[in-house]
């Protein structure tokens, strides 16, 4: 593609930086493949992040491959620019619902964070089962949330419609497997899909200066 500046000459500075950044933001997705690198949903998904473009991640904490996925997505996310914002949602379904319902409970009382690191390295470093309530509750405990109330909020009418909630997103997703990203419930992409975790936040990163590109 050949780019000629003669007419922008008059422009202010501002103009020609404003326009380049532009084509800069346009060309950046076309180094991938739609298809093969992403996936474009048939249809677009409401957002839960309001004005800023969402970055959704589907997981599972039993999986290998979500947890070897967290250093580096740990380190992708301070890279992050403005008007984005990132979140998860637990895969569910058969015996994912226990660690489903285990992070709806922990998001409910404030402690996401820690219960979600925690969580994780009892089961990937620790190396402990952890699929029943009793077991979930303990490490909820580890972290510093009240059992009691942990147990009180695990089968709650608020948690469940969480869960039924998380399990249609899915599905509107068009979820296989784990982990995956959604870009603004738009975009749908794998560690598999992009040939690497490296290139996927390369996927990630052009798909979301697209977005951003379309909000200004």
């Amino acid at each position: 593609m050949s780019l000629t500046l003669g007419p922008l000459r008059a422009m202010r500075p501002v103009s020609l930086v404003s326009v380049l950044c532009g084509l800069v933001l346009t060309c950046s997705v076309w180094a991938f493949d739609e298809g093969i690198d992403y996936q474009r949903l048939v249809q677009p998904q409401p957002t839960e992040t309001g004005d800023k473009v969402e970055v959704l991640e589907v997981f599972w904490y039993g999986c290998p491959h979500c947890w070897h996925l967290e250093p580096a997505l740990a380190r992708w996310l301070k890279t992050l620019p403005e008007g984005v914002e990132f979140r998860r949602m637990p895969a569910t379904g058969g015996r994912w619902d226990a660690h489903a319902r285990a992070f709806y409970v922990a998001q409910s009382m404030g402690k996401l964070e820690a219960f979600h690191r925690a969580l994780f390295e009892a089961i990937h470093v620790q190396r402990r089962s952890v699929m029943s309530e009793d077991d979930l509750a303990a490490v909820a405990v580890e972290v510093g949330l009240d059992e009691a109330e942990f147990r009180s909020r695990y089968a709650s009418p608020e948690v469940e419609a969480e869960l039924q909630h998380a399990k249609e997103m899915a599905i509107r997703y068009g979820i296989d497997s784990v982990p995956t990203l959604i870009v603004d419930g738009t975009y749908r992409t794998t560690p598999g899909e992009a040939g690497g975790t490296e290139r996927m936040f390369q996927v990630l990163d052009a798909l979301i200066v697209e977005e951003l590109a379309g909000r200004s």
